[in-house]
């Protein structure tokens, strides 16, 4: 790893800031924060005819590089880390797939103390609290309703490192649940869900503030029935996962929820497994069998997909290059409204003086030329001039 200097202008990109692309811009990186000012005596690095822009933030990840969130030792879950802080997720959530209560407390424990280490942003549990009509590559012998007990037993298991919850609001419990999260200050998650039009209302009223992979794992948009994609698209309240891997999502689907959500009620995830910056071959996704041919994962059994094999740079090269997305709106779906969901706004999701240095470096071709994490390259940097 370069060894950091006391101050390094990152000088001549085209910047992306929350008030719009600056040509020619320049970020100044101080002991692993961003500054205001710079001394004489900086290092400047020239990043003429790149895009700077803040690193990545993932809210729905199950693993990378063979390693996995869900089930994988600790050694196994820093790889997934750091797989993916090198494809430019400078922060990432855990997400953890269905199993049975002791198991799933043991993993927020071990998921926990990364948190706390700094290494993660928080733990997601996706399942067990889903519908069996729409399970997706979750066991169904290990599905069950969203008691808020068992509920609250999960969120004491991650000690306050709890992020979101995925659930079914039309399961019984499942509006208790919604209440008993927001309560908690955790995200609820209307996701693998066979709620109507009408439950879904309920459960935003109760206070369910994302849609996990949108269109993913729920009803298709009905003009009688229009079901949880319009309730959810509809709501100022509610945030949007979208998985932009092509195969997830056809281009109008995502170009659908950009223009009823708007780029302010977006985010980018991966829902990566174990394959994401590793390769096609076998693995598990908690009990299931998961085989990853040309880099799309499907349960070995039946085909259905199994999360996905991308990573955060590829999304945001496609959402730039195939959905032609204005930049800005990627880095808003891709950074800002992430951090902002889990309330770290303050610390990462824009390159503004006090933030943490944490910035992705791509070529005009919008390829991933560098990773800037707290101050140190992950990846690169392109040469320096003093």
């Amino acid at each position: 790893m370069a060894a950091r200097a006391a101050c390094t202008v990152l000088a001549g990109a085209r910047v992306v800031l929350p008030t719009g692309i600056v040509d020619g811009g320049r970020v100044i990186v101080e002991g692993g924060r961003i500054a205001g000012a710079a001394p004489d005596d900086a290092t400047t690095l020239d990043l003429t005819g790149h895009w700077l822009v803040p690193g990545f933030v993932d809210l729905h990840n199950h693993g990378g590089g063979g390693g996995s969130f869900a089930s994988g030792p600790v050694d196994e879950v820093l790889t997934g880390i750091r797989t993916h802080r090198a494809h430019g997720t400078t922060t990432l959530v855990a997400s953890t797939v269905t199993g049975d209560t002791g198991f799933l407390a043991q993993r927020a424990g071990l998921l926990s103390e990364l948190v706390e280490q700094g290494e993660l942003a928080g733990i997601h549990f996706e399942g067990p609290f889903i519908s069996p009509c729409r399970k997706g590559a979750h066991s169904e012998a290990l599905l069950r309703h969203p008691d808020p007990a068992e509920v609250r037993k999960l969120l004491d298991a991650a000690r306050g490192t709890a992020r979101m919850v995925t659930l079914a609001p039309e399961l019984p419990g499942g509006i208790e649940s919604v209440r008993l999260l927001a309560e908690h200050g955790v995200i609820a998650a209307v996701g693998h869900t066979d709620a109507t039009y009408e439950q879904t209302v309920e459960a935003v009223d109760a206070g369910a503030t994302v849609a996990t992979h949108l269109f993913n794992a729920m009803p298709p948009l009905g003009h009688r029935a229009p079901g949880p994609v319009a309730a959810l698209l509809e709501d100022e309240r509610v945030t949007v996962e979208l998985i932009n891997d092509g195969t997830h999502l056809h281009p109008a689907a995502l170009e659908l929820a950009f223009h009823r959500a708007g780029a302010a009620r977006v985010a980018f995830v991966t829902d990566a497994m174990d394959a994401a910056g590793f390769g096609d071959g076998r693995y598990q996704l908690g009990p299931l069998a998961v085989e990853v041919r040309g880099g799309v994962a499907r349960l070995a059994g039946d085909g259905t997909i199994a999360g996905s094999t991308l990573t955060q740079d590829v999304a945001f090269r496609r959402a730039a290059t195939v959905d032609r997305l204005p930049v800005e709106d990627i880095v808003r779906a891709i950074s800002a409204n992430p951090a902002k969901l889990l309330g770290v706004y303050d610390r990462v999701g824009s390159l503004e003086p006090g933030k943490d240095a944490d910035a992705v470096v791509l070529d005009a071709d919008f390829s991933l030329k560098g990773v800037l994490h707290k101050g140190d390259w992950v990846v690169g940097p392109i040469g320096a001039a003093g």
